[in-house]
């Protein structure tokens, strides 16, 4: 038997990987000590990890996977080939459908050449629960962000996180390469949030906006959230990188269901244990984009950020009643939010 660490360590996962694995019924140990809880795994279970890794790395659903883990190699390789397949053809098409919306909004955006800029504000609370506020959140002339950190050093971890992209307000960007200015960034963002954690199970997740003058790089891991209010309707612009996103887009939870799970705060991504997700979108005269950590995501529906944001408030009044609105239902949680409009140079 191998204990839950030496068998991390021949498999490549992580113990918290493991756990997860087994808490989502795609890899049980071979034994749970009845007393401690400790887990335990034979050497044979080790190829059996290495295909959920794969498997999970690939982006196959959960329910897909525990199919192809209970088929034989030949079997189990038809299934993974049919699985891609699929995945190009509906990548193809979106491809083309976002390509066709691109150069649709841009004509738009570009029928008068006018002259852009951010009107931002930025607040953090702690909330009604809490006893510390381990949020983060940053406005400024190009760069918006929000991180919200946990475990022991979750504050420092968040801090550092988004201090370690303000340098990005003064940075030169480089025609057509601004995602890969971020990315580095972000890299340098990873490096600083290891450094605060000081080897504490701890770290952060991150959502940013970087402002090029006509469109915003956005830059995700975890689960805060990024909102565009765009012509009176509210439109999410993240994924969450979440168990309950995750089970949601399997449709094996509803979103009534997903409010009171018991994972509904268990990260699958976050700074530094994931690739980020890295978008260009295209900025429109009169958008509104809202940064919020689950502080008030998770309290607030949808339904009712898109009313609270189509008021005529300005970015510091629309932040300040968000985060009134989450205290409001509770405040079980550190909120924060970040809102900017996109409006008409002034002069």
């Amino acid at each position: 038997m191998l204990t839950i660490g030496a068998f991390a360590k021949a498999s490549r996962l992580s113990p918290k990987a493991l756990r997860l694995y087994d808490e989502l019924d795609l890899l049980r140990p071979a034994r749970v000590d009845p007393d401690t809880g400790y887990r335990y795994y034979t050497v044979g279970q080790l190829e059996r990890a290495r295909l959920v890794a794969w498997l999970r790395r690939l982006g196959m659903p959960l329910a897909g996977i525990r199919e192809v883990c209970a088929l034989e190699a030949g079997a189990a390789a038809r299934e993974i080939r049919a699985y891609w397949a699929r995945v190009e053809r509906e990548t193809a098409v979106r491809r083309d459908l976002a390509a066709f919306l691109v150069d649709h909004l841009t004509a738009e955006a570009r029928k008068d050449t006018v002259m852009l800029e951010l009107r931002y504000s930025a607040h953090s609370d702690t909330g009604r629960v809490r006893p510390a506020n381990q949020d983060t959140a940053y406005a400024g002339a190009r760069l918006l962000a929000v991180a919200d950190g946990y475990g022991p050093a979750g504050a420092p971890a968040s801090s550092a996180a988004v201090e370690a992209l303000k340098y990005l307000e003064h940075e030169e960007l480089p025609a057509g390469s601004v995602l890969n200015l971020l990315e580095d960034a972000v890299q340098g963002a990873s490096e600083a949030v290891r450094d605060a954690a000081g080897g504490e199970n701890a770290g952060t997740t991150l959502t940013a906006l970087l402002w090029t003058g006509s469109r915003l790089a956005l830059v995700h891991i975890g689960d805060s959230r990024a909102y565009l209010l765009r012509d009176g309707g509210l439109f999410r612009i993240s994924h969450d990188h979440s168990v309950v996103q995750s089970l949601l887009d399997e449709g094996r939870l509803t979103p009534e269901e997903a409010t009171s799970h018991p994972q509904r705060t268990l990260l699958l991504k976050a700074l530094g244990t994931g690739t980020p997700d890295l978008k260009l979108h295209e900025a429109l005269p009169g958008d509104r984009y809202l940064l919020c950590s689950d502080g008030l995501s998770g309290v607030v529906t949808d339904e009712r950020i898109a009313e609270l944001l189509s008021t005529g408030r300005t970015p510091d009044e629309a932040v300040r009643a968000l985060v009134a609105e989450a205290n409001e239902v509770g405040g079980p949680d550190n909120v924060s939010c970040v809102v900017a409009d996109v409006v008409e140079a002034a002069g």
